[in-house]
C-alpha cells in the first residue's frame, strides 16, 4: 500500500506560502499608491522571473550531480526539442492567462477591500470543476454543494442592500475566472515541463506584457517606482519567488487535497492582514459571506484528487 507521508516541514512551508500570498493583497493596494495597477504588475512579475532564474541554476545543478553520482555517463545531459518546445509554449500560454488575470485583480483591489478581494479570486477553486464540466470532466455532489455556499457567500460579501455589486467585486470576480483557466493551462503542460522554468516564463511574459500597457496608458516614472520599492519588491520575490519555491517543496511527498486547503487558508490571511495592517475591517454580513465562501473552497477540494495550482494568484 503507497501511503503519503506529509512531514509537518512540509505543511509548515505550504502554511509560509499561504501567508505570504494572503499579504501580497496589502502590498498590491499599498502599492498602487504609488503607481499604475500594469505599472506595479509589470515591475513585479519581472523582478518574480529574475529571482527564479538562481532558483533553476541551482535546482539544475543538484539534478546534475545526482544524476552523475547514479550513472556517471549520464551527467551530459540532451535537452529533448519536443519538452523544450512545450516548455515555451507552455510558459508564454500561462504568461498571458497571468497577465490577463492579475490585471484584473489589480483594478479590482483598487475599488475593493483586500479582504473581498482574497475570499473571492480564492472561487477559482469553485469555478475549475465547473469549467472541467465543458471538458467533459465529471463533478461530484460535493462540488454542486460547492457552488451553491459560493453563490450565496459571494452574495453575502459582494452584493449591497439596493442588490448592487461594487465595480472592484465584478473586476476581482473576472479575475478568478481567468485564474481558473489559468489553472487549467498549467494542468495540461506541468506534466511536459520543469515548474520552476515553466513559472518563470510565465513571469517574465506577464511581465512583458503588462509594461507595454504601462508605458502607453500610465508612463510610469522611475521615482515613482523607487517609492514604492517595498510593495513591489515584497510582490516580486516573497510572493513570486519564495512563495513558489515554498510551494514546490512543501508540495513534494504532500497530499494534494490537503496542500490546497492549506493553500487555500490565503484568504483568510488576507483578511487578517487587510485588518492588521490597513485598518479594513467586514462587516457581519461579509464576515459570514467569508465563512460561506471558505466552507465551499474546503468542499470543493475534499472529494477530489487534484494536482495544486503552480502559480501565485496574487
Amino acid at each position: 500500500m503507497n501511503t503519503q507521508k506529509m512531514p509537518l516541514k512540509n505543511s509548515l512551508c505550504l502554511l509560509l506560502a499561504a501567508t505570504i500570498w494572503g499579504i501580497a493583497f496589502v502590498a498590491q493596494s499599498v502599492g498602487m499608491e504609488y503607481v499604475g495597477p500594469f505599472t506595479f504588475n509589470g515591475v513585479r512579475s519581472l523582478i518574480g522571473a529574475a529571482v527564479l532564474v538562481p532558483v533553476i541554476f541551482l535546482l539544475n545543478r543538484s539534478k546534475d550531480t545526482a544524476s552523475a553520482a547514479a550513472d556517471p555517463s549520464t551527467s551530459t545531459t540532451t535537452s529533448s526539442p519536443y519538452k523544450t518546445r512545450d516548455l515555451w509554449i507552455g510558459g508564454i500560454a500561462c504568461g498571458i492567462a497571468l497577465f490577463a488575470a492579475s490585471n484584473f485583480q489589480q483594478f479590482g483591489i483598487k475599488y475593493t477591500t483586500v479582504g473581498k478581494a482574497g475570499f473571492i479570486t480564492a472561487c477559482y477553486i469553485v469555478i475549475v470543476p465547473i469549467i472541467g464540466l465543458f471538458l467533459k470532466k465529471k463533478c461530484s455532489p460535493f462540488i454542486w454543494a460547492a457552488v451553491v455556499m459560493a453563490l450565496i457567500g459571494l452574495y453575502l460579501l459582494c452584493i449591497t442592500d439596493g442588490f448592487s455589486i461594487g465595480l472592484g467585486d465584478v473586476l476581482v470576480l473576472v479575475c478568478a475566472f481567468l485564474f481558473s483557466l489559468h489553472i487549467l493551462v498549467i494542468d495540461y503542460f506541468s506534466p511536459k515541463t520543469d515548474g520552476v522554468k515553466l513559472s518563470c516564463i510565465q513571469f517574465l511574459v506577464c511581465g512583458i506584457l503588462s509594461m507595454i500597457p504601462a508605458l502607453i496608458l500610465e508612463h510610469p516614472q522611475i521615482s515613482s517606482i523607487l517609492t514604492a520599492w517595498l510593495p513591489i519588491l515584497y510582490a516580486g520575490i516573497m510572493s513570486c519567488g519564495v512563495a513558489y519555491t515554498l510551494q514546490i517543496v512543501g508540495q513534494k511527498n504532500m497530499n494534494p487535497t490537503v496542500a490546497s486547503l492549506i493553500l487555500s487558508l490565503e484568504s483568510c490571511i488576507s483578511v487578517i492582514a487587510g485588518w492588521l495592517i490597513l485598518g479594513q475591517s467586514l462587516s457581519g454580513r461579509e464576515i459570514l459571506g467569508c465563512v460561506l465562501m471558505f466552507g465551499a473552497i474546503i468542499l470543493a477540494q475534499l472529494p477530489q484528487k487534484k494536482v495544486a495550482c503552480n502559480t501565485c494568484i496574487s
